[in-house]
């Protein structure tokens, strides 16, 4: 499971629509519990700085990801996973997004933009043994319960 304040699922949607019809991204920052949930505490957006075109590809700037690691280095949080968008298509995993997955440990959150408006958001996890991705619940938490400020913009 991974969760998130429903503000943090509002500014990945927003931010969705406004790249449309290019990809978005960003990174997820917080913490894993002992059960291998995710808490989602910061959502840090990205520019899509993938060659060769953003409407079917991401990739987020390693400058700040880079400096969103070292704000993190002393402390609890940490990147706990990434969200793109998939315009006009499903928020499945594409055969792209498996040959980009390195991390086992990273959440993909895909935001699915149909005609400029987002129709679903999920959460997926690499299952390196089998190749490929398995879902992964989403569920929002009080506010009360999660810092909701980007560390970066």
């Amino acid at each position: 499971m991974i969760a998130f304040a429903p503000s943090h699922l509002k500014q990945i949607a927003e931010s969705a629509k406004a790249a449309y019809p290019e990809e978005c991204c960003g990174l997820l920052v917080g913490r894993s519990e002992p059960s291998g949930d995710r808490v989602v505490m910061r959502v840090v957006a990205s520019p899509n700085v993938a060659e060769g075109g953003t409407g079917d590809r991401f990739e987020v700037d390693p400058q700040l990801r880079f400096d969103v690691q070292r704000a993190l280095e002393d402390g609890p949080e940490r990147i706990v996973g990434h969200y793109h968008s998939h315009p006009n298509h499903a928020a499945q995993p594409s055969e792209r997004d498996l040959e980009m997955a390195w991390e086992p440990d990273m959440v993909w959150l895909i935001v699915a933009v149909e005609d400029g408006r987002v129709t679903e958001t999920k959460a997926h996890l690499l299952d390196r043994d089998a190749g490929r991705f398995r879902p992964m619940r989403i569920t929002t938490q009080s506010p009360k319960n999660l810092i909701d400020d980007p560390i970066c913009e």
